[in-house]
């Protein structure tokens, strides 16, 4: 029998009374403190998925990351607030030993044809995944391990060598690896794996840590299975830094130029 994907073993909740469920961190997406914040999100967003009241597919999801998670079991509970004819609004919690450690809201709805269009642009003449080598990732935490990165810009410093740069803008193709066919908690865990910017712009060590994370999913399940386990490309910038705060905004593409999802988050940080 096929071992399941890691990701997969990451969000195997298991129900454990009506509204929650019992899952725990996983190895695999370990970070230097903690678990990889993406997994944490996927696994907040599994419990919707798993939730029988569920209504439709998801098209935002906010994570605030209230305290530092701990390895171990987790606990969710998600309940639905409204569920209207369309749409549906969900509050879930992620609970450890020593209380809350992160909220989050989720928006489903059942989506419908209608007049499309988009305004942002995909970068335009970007190498082939194949012809772009993978990140190295000897030496890092795990989570990146999870996944193949290939940087055309912006790539993680090799060294902090504190020459700061002109701008934090990333540009890369990024998959699960091992392979894995893109869904929806894939690809909120995906929205998380941009490095944090500060480290791209200042190439310094600096203590970080996510505040709050917005993922907006632009596509629904059909258009994730036609992307299937190919890469994706991913452009992330920041737009300020200033008292101990900075934002970082993202976007993620299909390798056809479809806009899949556009991601928002604050992130603390002290040098």
């Amino acid at each position: 029998m096929a071992r399941m994907h890691p990701l997969d073993e990451a969000i195997d909740l298991q129900a454990a009374a009506p509204n929650e469920f019992k899952g725990a961190t996983h190895p695999a997406y370990a970070n230097m403190v903690g678990p990889f914040g993406g997994t944490t999100s996927a696994q907040l967003l599994q419990s919707v998925m798993l939730h029988p009241e569920r209504l439709g597919e998801p098209v935002a999801l906010t994570v605030n990351f209230a305290a530092p998670v701990a390895d171990g079991a987790i606990r969710f509970v998600a309940r639905a607030a409204r569920t209207n004819r369309s749409t549906q609004h969900w509050i879930i919690e992620a609970h450890q030993s020593d209380g809350v450690v992160a909220t989050a809201t989720a928006v489903f709805a059942l989506r419908r044809e209608t007049w499309s269009d988009v305004e942002a642009v995909m970068p335009a003449n970007v190498p082939a995944p194949d012809a772009v080598p993978r990140m190295p990732v000897k030496g890092m935490p795990a989570w990146p391990q999870r996944y193949d990165m290939r940087f055309v810009e912006g790539a993680f410093p090799a060294a902090f060598d504190e020459q700061e740069q002109a701008h934090s803008r990333s540009t890369l193709w990024v998959r699960d690896e091992p392979e894995r066919a893109l869904d929806f908690a894939s690809l909120v865990a995906i929205s998380d794996s941009f490095f944090p910017r500060i480290y791209i712009r200042r190439r310094r060590r600096a203590l970080i840590g996510t505040v709050t994370l917005t993922t907006y999913f632009h596509a629904d399940s059909a258009l994730l299975a036609q992307v299937g386990t190919r890469h994706v490309l991913g452009v992330a910038k920041a737009l300020n830094y200033r008292h101990g705060y900075f934002d970082q905004t993202g976007e993620l593409w299909s390798p056809e130029g479809q806009l899949l999802a556009s991601t928002h988050q604050l992130v603390y940080f002290k040098d």
